[in-house]
């Protein structure tokens, strides 16, 4: 494919020598994903960096949403670092229907060892087998345990903040919204890494990239019909499953929000901002230039990525570190 004028020139070089992401789900079908699945996390083990033996890496099942299975979490230390640290809880990406934790290890160990905190990662279940709201509630089933357990992993429970990234964004802004609406757990902070926030695919940029790097328009239809079936698109969407949905945004924790210039999500991620911004929500957003969706993960040696990783570090710090 031909890359965009406006790509980066950092990224440009690096994708020269990386095999590009082979999903795409313009003529795949349902039955296909446990294949696709299987495909993508080789590729992704393969190509997985390091992850600092500094940091300690602990999966444990919990409970569930009500009349759901148990859920697995996997939770990350710093080894030998004591006393009461602000929690980081993480939801990882990939359209509602692949990824698992792993995928983040390194991007948490990073956190854990730059912040200062102990990161509790969701391995939600999966649409379309699990449709909305299977995942979401996992997310928030996940969340109500590390909190209720904040002194058993070390986590001050007024120093928690809620994020992830694309799929994982959308979701964490849902279980941010399902806090707020169910009466907690309270939320310090939310990190929205391109997060995928509206289903009805009608900005802008959700016409323009019908071929992308990563992530199309047509694989994009994709993850919310196998997330919300026949309901896609239509009136009958709750803002837990798309929160660009909610018309209330008020009473929710500062936010920080950044997108790619050239991805399906930017239209959608700079409105969502500028909505929590007017609705009283403190919100820093980033638009960064010639960048595609996950080119951090991608490429992390980029410059630009370098600098959006810099950037995430630096916003948890300011909303974990600070004193009030």
């Amino acid at each position: 494919m031909a890359f965009h004028p406006n790509l980066d020139p950092g990224l440009a070089a690096a994708l020269a020598d990386i095999p590009l992401p082979a999903a795409d789900f313009s003529t795949a079908s349902f039955d296909d994903l446990p294949d696709i699945r299987l495909q993508i996390a080789a590729m992704r083990a393969a190509m997985a960096p390091a992850v600092d033996e500094r940091v300690t890496i602990e999966d444990r099942r919990i409970p569930g949403p009500e009349g759901a299975p148990d859920v697995r979490v996997r939770i990350y230390r710093e080894a030998g670092r004591e006393g009461v640290l602000p929690g980081l809880y993480w939801i990882h990406g990939g359209g509602m229907i692949i990824g698992e934790p792993e995928m983040d290890d390194a991007r948490l160990a990073s956190y854990v060892l730059e912040v200062g905190c102990v990161a509790v990662s969701v391995d939600y279940r999966l649409a379309p087998e699990n449709p909305h709201p299977a995942p979401v509630e996992d997310c928030y089933a996940g969340l109500v345990w590390t909190a209720k357990n904040a002194a058993e992993l070390g986590i001050d429970p007024d120093r928690i903040a809620v994020g992830g990234i694309s799929a994982g964004g959308g979701l964490a802004a849902g279980t941010v919204l399902l806090a707020r609406d169910r009466g907690g757990p309270a939320v310090a902070f939310q990190l929205l890494v391109c997060p995928m926030l509206d289903d009805r695919n009608i900005t802008a940029s959700s016409r323009e990239f019908t071929e992308a790097i990563v992530w199309s328009r047509a694989n994009n239809e994709f993850g919310w019909k196998a997330l919300l079936g026949d309901r896609a698109g239509t009136d009958d969407v709750p803002p837990y499953a798309a929160p660009a949905r909610a018309t209330d945004l008020s009473g929710l924790p500062p936010a920080y929000i950044d997108v790619g210039e050239l991805e399906v999500f930017r239209d959608e991620c700079a409105e969502y901002a500028l909505r929590l911004t007017a609705a009283g929500v403190s919100t820093e957003f980033h638009l960064y230039p010639g960048a595609f969706h996950g080119f951090d993960g991608l490429i992390p040696t980029a410059p630009l990525s370098r600098r959006a990783a810099a950037e995430r570090i630096a916003v948890l710090n300011r909303a974990l570190n600070t004193p009030k």
